[in-house]
């Protein structure tokens, strides 16, 4: 099978497509063919290995995979003798934040870990977009209580984790106000934002409003910039360190001062998420953005893309026809 390989932590350039040997599952295994995955916010930080933390988790000199990726739909191709909850044919998909060693043609899971079934009418190149971003999209969301009617700004909503959560936002029925450059503000309408503020026109931190939540889901403000435009109790939340790594220590630090405060939500429970991700696809009320989809020859160019931090939505890995 042809896969996507490194040896070594860098830039899109230490990847090579190799012809290696098709994996084998084993009892509680199944062997999955892929047919789209993506190159996403957690695969460049994998190949990249930055932040530094990364490296307890994928290695501390290299790759303990030589083989990226984090997410995939797929069809399962054989299953392990202890697997009941899977049959040969399923169309598939799933996550796992640490890497599943999926950006390749063929890959193995344990059926008991974040797994599902696609949800029907999905397209594979669909599904694959669907659980990174809004993954981290709502373990975002469901670290506050949300009220109808309550105004939240995102900022970053044109990302894969900003269009997940408009969406989320909006099925919670609350008020969205949506930061995003010109060319994506029709995009913005099309999931349903309330407001819309063209950063390339305005500064966001200048809005007159008052919200009773942000959530940067880029991570390029920060809380003391975006501190003026919380109403009295306001929180921020942000899914990146910051600037200067803070976020964690105010997320510690201001709910002991009152008032406004910071939350750093911490990704958890994949399979909660893509319970709830694929609830909202059967309503119709998700679907995600695709900016542009790659073969897996291309690989590079895709890591490249992604890394120019320019993406709208998901870009898209798909293997063969």
């Amino acid at each position: 099978m042809k896969a996507a390989t490194r040896s070594q932590y860098g830039p899109p350039e230490v990847l090579s497509i190799q012809e290696i040997e098709k994996p084998i599952p084993k009892d509680n295994e199944v062997l999955i063919k892929v047919y789209a995955t993506t190159v996403n916010r957690t695969d460049c930080a994998i190949l990249l290995a930055k932040p530094f933390i990364m490296r307890f988790v994928t290695g501390m000199i290299r790759p303990s995979s030589p083989i990226p990726g984090t997410d995939f739909a797929g069809k399962v191709e054989a299953t392990g003798k202890a697997v009941t909850s899977f049959k040969i044919g399923d169309h598939v998909w799933g996550f796992n934040d640490n890497g599943l060693s999926s950006h390749a043609e063929y890959m193995t899971l344990a059926a008991d870990q974040a797994i599902s079934t696609i949800p029907e009418g999905f397209s594979f190149p669909q599904a694959a977009a669907s659980v990174e971003g809004a993954h981290y999209a709502y373990n975002c969301i469901n670290k506050v209580k949300l009220n109808a009617g309550q105004k939240v700004l995102v900022n970053g909503a044109t990302g894969a984790i900003g269009s997940s959560a408009v969406q989320f936002l909006k099925y919670l029925d609350v008020y969205v106000t949506a930061v995003c450059n010109t060319k994506n503000i029709d995009l913005m309408k099309s999931l349903g934002a309330d407001r819309i503020i063209d950063y390339t026109k305005e500064d966001f931190t200048k809005d007159v409003d008052k919200y009773h939540f942000i959530f940067d889901m880029v991570g390029k403000s920060t809380f003391a910039k975006c501190k003026p435009l919380l109403l009295p109790g306001g929180i921020y939340i942000s899914s990146e360190l910051g600037p200067w790594s803070q976020n964690p220590l105010l997320a510690l630090i201001t709910p002991l001062l009152g008032g406004k405060k910071v939350i750093f939500p911490i990704p958890s429970n994949i399979k909660r998420s893509m319970s709830f991700i694929k609830s909202l696809i059967e309503k119709g009320k998700f679907k995600p953005v695709i900016d542009r989809t790659y073969p897996l020859a291309q690989i590079q160019e895709a890591y490249a893309f992604v890394l120019t931090g320019q993406k709208t939505g998901n870009v898209v890995i798909t293997m063969g026809s």
